[in-house]
């Protein structure tokens, strides 16, 4: 009995095996075997006038089989600036959600729904993946001062502000970044976590060397007293004001530029200790210190000079013999485009 058994077990084993092997592979093993199988076909038929369109639609299945999702995403973007498909925006979209952009993703599936899903095979999978990529990207408000500054997003550009809505950004550490002809550059990193709305303001200081002009009250208020031909204030005295007045603005600068190198050294710092470290990133921002750092020394150096000078001359003004000596004074000032120069003849 126990053989018989045997031979029975062993005739429906075989049985199915043979089941098994005859039996054609189920539709995941099938949809798997190639990394690229999940990409829409390719929409240009052999004869057709797009065949740029064509050749860079198979070059970047190819390198999506690769796993080389950079290369394949430049390429499906060639492609549908050529000949516009709803396979080759989905192919598009596939590309940024393998490489994490997963706001690009989102704007690329939401665009494919509004202008192909109705009628296309792959409307239920893009609307799944449009309802996962929602979970996996924040907002960003980006505010400047002044306006008008150029926006980045991770060295990509965004816009102009002021801006019109809010930046959508994939979830993660992000790079913030404003520029603005004439004026140096301002960076700033964010947290940003799903459904997050980040107002995030960006101050651009002024460009090296510019002095705002300065009105003082006393000068205003001195206009309207009566005066007399002795009592007028003399061009020297009128000059040791300016002379204040510029070494307080270049004081102001190079506190500016102190802390916004300083500021820097912790954007570096983050910069280093991320994994993994972007050497374009840390190589701008350390630039950034040193540009910050030259331009600080530099104003505080100019500061300590003209102001010296200008308080020289006033303190030897008031020790000659009043009006006269003011009137014998004379001060000069050359500003040049990296430097300034005061002279003061008693």
């Amino acid at each position: 009995m126990r053989a018989r058994r045997l031979i029975v077990r062993g005739v429906v084993a075989t049985v199915a095996l043979l089941a098994e092997m005859l039996a054609p592979p189920p539709a995941s093993a099938q949809e798997s075997s190639s990394p690229a199988a999940s990409l829409g076909h390719e929409p240009y038929p052999g004869d057709s006038p797009n065949a740029g369109a064509s050749t860079h639609f198979r070059r970047g299945v190819q390198l999506y089989g690769e796993a080389d999702y950079a290369g394949a995403l430049v390429e499906f973007k060639r492609a549908y600036s050529i000949a516009p498909t709803s396979a080759t925006l989905y192919n598009v979209g596939e590309a940024q959600y393998q490489l994490q952009d997963y706001a690009g993703a989102l704007k690329t599936f939401q665009r494919f729904l509004a202008e192909f899903g109705a009628t296309d095979s792959h409307r239920a999978e893009v609307e799944r993946s449009v309802e996962v990529l929602r979970t996996r990207v924040g907002r960003v408000s980006v505010t400047t001062l002044p306006v008008g500054a150029d926006i980045t997003v991770d060295d990509r550009f965004v816009g102009k502000t002021p801006l019109n809505e809010p930046v959508l950004v994939s979830v993660g550490h992000r790079k913030l970044a404003a520029s603005m002809n004439g004026r140096p550059p301002v960076v700033s990193y964010v947290d940003v976590a799903a459904e997050d709305d980040i107002p995030v303001k960006l101050e651009l200081p002024p460009a090296p060397g510019l002095v705002p002009a300065v009105a003082t009250p006393a000068s205003a208020a001195a206009s309207d007293m009566p005066r007399t031909p002795a009592a007028a204030p003399s061009g020297g005295s009128a000059l040791r004001i300016v002379g204040f007045v510029f070494a307080g603005a270049l004081a102001a600068g190079a506190g500016t530029f102190g802390i916004l190198a300083i500021g820097e050294e912790g954007a570096l710092k983050n910069a280093r200790n991320a994994f993994p470290a972007v050497p374009a990133t840390v190589t701008h921002d350390a630039n950034l210190i040193t540009i910050f750092s030259v331009l600080a020394d530099s104003m505080a150096a100019g500061a300590i000079v003209v102001g010296g000078v200008t308080l020289i001359s006033t303190l030897s003004s008031t020790n000659t013999d009043g009006a006269k000596t003011l009137g014998a004074s004379t001060t000069r000032v050359a500003v040049g485009p990296a430097s300034a120069r005061l002279e003061v003849t008693f």
